[in-house]
């Protein structure tokens, strides 16, 4: 045995564990053997001496992997020293090749057996597998596959992950699975990102404009329309881009649609879409007066609160209550005398929606008093709420 082998052997004889030792004690330590086996394993893996890690580093993984089943590993630190060791295995393999399909084996078994870890990340050993390893992962895994435990979330995790890496490593595969169960918006996303990381722009460009017609209005459709804008800036193509944003905004014209339109035309260069969306907003409102609210909240963000406040006072009822004091909120702070009658208003609909039976019905419009005060203050008024405090206890408290 020369000096080599004898230093990892002994380094790894130092990593069995015995499950009946006190778990919080000499993990330190334990670490530290890993990492000293890591380093030494790295240095001949680099000076071409990979010959004789190779064992060393399996033999490692199939103690470290059941030792922290009795360890208590709270930072996580054992169970990153063991993910380095199996990505140092992988270089290994490919440096000095190893029979294929037992590594095939030794992986799944790993993975669908073992208690969770490490992780078996398929693209690091795929050199090594080639194409008759990768075959019989995928054939193990269709195995597992109908064996597998229904109950078992974590059986069931485990030949899931397997399966999708088996895809990953093959775009066109990966977007085949990926197309064959598109039943979500998240699916089509998944699809535009893996075409997208692959170079295949255009691909990625047709899926993602897919998705949006097959999956309106689903979770992840905003995120794969973001996608999408992306992908037609990276194109160059900002004419597009600000298509889709335009488009998104007359569907559904909402303060997010129009931020978002308007964060477009920054990175394009193009001209504010201000004018544009405030013209479909209003007209939006005109055919339905339910859009109100949006065409208040553009406003707000624009900075044109004069006309914000003068649309929403006279609409107030079709705003909802949160955005009504909203508005009055920020009316407060530049105008306080404007929002008297309207707090005043708020407060009275608050009592007679108790009933007179109802003696929380002061304490609930306490916070609109506050914020009347305040705004009889600010206004230079501050008899008014006075007054209408003493008015209120005598129309209210017998």
């Amino acid at each position: 045995m020369d000096n080599d082998t004898a230093d990892l052997t002994g380094l790894v004889d130092r990593l069995r564990r015995d499950r009946r030792a006190d778990p919080c004690r000499g993990r330190r330590e334990y670490s530290q053997t890993a990492r000293d086996l890591a380093d030494r394993c790295a240095a001949l893996i680099d000076a071409g001496a990979a010959a004789s890690v190779v064992p060393a580093l399996r033999k490692a993984v199939d103690r470290i992997t059941p030792a922290l089943m009795y360890m208590d590993d709270p930072s996580g630190v054992v169970g990153d020293d063991l993910q380095q060791l199996m990505e140092l295995y992988a270089r290994a393999c490919i440096a000095v090749p190893q029979n294929p399909r037992q590594l095939a084996g030794w992986l799944v078994r790993l993975q669908c057996d073992g208690p969770g870890w490490p992780r078996i990340v398929l693209r690091d050993f795929a050199p090594a597998l080639g194409a008759p390893g990768l075959g019989e992962v995928e054939r193990l895994v269709a195995d597992r596959a109908e064996t597998v435990d229904p109950e078992s979330w974590r059986g069931r995790f485990a030949v899931q992950d397997l399966r999708q890496q088996l895809a990953e490593l093959s775009c066109d595969r990966h977007v085949q699975v990926l197309a064959g169960h598109s039943a979500s918006a998240v699916r089509y996303a998944r699809t535009v990102d893996t075409l997208r990381a692959a170079g295949r722009t255009t691909e990625a460009i047709a899926w993602a404009r897919r998705g949006l017609v097959e999956k309106a209005g689903w979770p992840y459709a905003d995120q794969l329309l973001d996608t999408l804008v992306a992908l037609l800036l990276e194109q160059g193509d900002s004419e597009a881009a600000l298509a889709v944003r335009r488009e998104e905004f007359d569907r559904h014209p909402s303060l997010e649609a129009f931020q978002a339109w308007e964060s477009t035309a920054v990175q394009a260069g193009a001209a504010d879409p201000t004018p544009a969306a405030l013209e479909r907003l209003r007209q939006r409102v005109a055919e339905q007066p339910l859009y109100v609210s949006e065409l208040v909240d553009v406003l707000s963000a624009v900075g044109a609160a004069g006309e914000a406040w003068a649309i929403g006072r006279a609409d107030a009822g079709r705003l909802g209550r949160r955005r009504w004091l909203e508005l009055l909120e920020r009316r407060g702070t530049t105008e306080p005398a404007d929002v008297i009658e309207p707090y005043q208003d708020l407060i009275e609909e608050q009592i007679r929606a108790g009933g007179d039976g109802d003696r929380d019905r002061f304490r609930r419009a306490l916070p609109l008093l506050r914020a009347l005060q305040a705004a009889c203050r600010a206004a230079g008024q501050g008899d008014r709420f006075a007054a209408y405090l003493a008015d209120v206890r005598r129309r209210q408290i017998p």
